[in-house]
């Protein structure tokens, strides 16, 4: 089942790149205060590099005008890939956290994991956007297909906080 709102975040670890190599991110550490979550297929991929990311670094000011305290995006890659994405994209400049989900194990959690075999995806995250508080989804859009990136933007976001 697909995570909805009113409903808690599940616990889990995801990973990031830090001064020491990959270090653990808890879930429930994360999403403390209001947070703006988003997820995507995958580092590196076309619409989500074009798309969803840059909908995100654009809205990144707006967003912690209306108190929102972290922005924070997770993909079903390793932190090497998720952390070289992110500075290549603007996210680590933007304040955009990405961290790795590398196992897919969060992205089960939710329930928002997918298959795409015709293009080497296996595991990966569904295309969504979520305001979490303290742990709560209070909102989520989830895209229809993954390379749409329309309810799932940050601007459809920032209407909702």
């Amino acid at each position: 089942m697909t995570i909805t709102a009113g409903e808690t975040l599940p616990q889990g670890q995801l990973l990031r790149v830090g001064e020491n190599g990959p270090e653990s991110v808890s879930t429930e550490r994360m999403m403390q205060g209001k947070v703006a979550l988003f997820g995507l297929p995958g580092a590196f991929t076309g619409t989500c590099t074009n798309a969803h990311m840059p909908s995100f670094v654009r809205t990144a000011d707006a967003f912690r005008q209306k108190g929102v305290s972290r922005i924070v995006c997770i993909a079903v890659n390793d932190p090497f890939v998720a952390n070289a994405w992110s500075e290549q994209t603007g996210a680590a400049d933007a304040g955009i956290e990405v961290l790795a989900d590398a196992d897919g194990s969060v992205t089960k959690a939710l329930g928002l994991n997918f298959d795409a075999p015709p293009v080497g995806f296996f595991g990966r995250c569904k295309r969504f956007a979520a305001l979490v508080e303290d742990g709560v989804v209070k909102a989520i859009d989830v895209e229809d297909s993954p390379g749409t990136c329309s309810v799932s933007a940050g601007e459809s976001l920032l209407e909702k906080v």
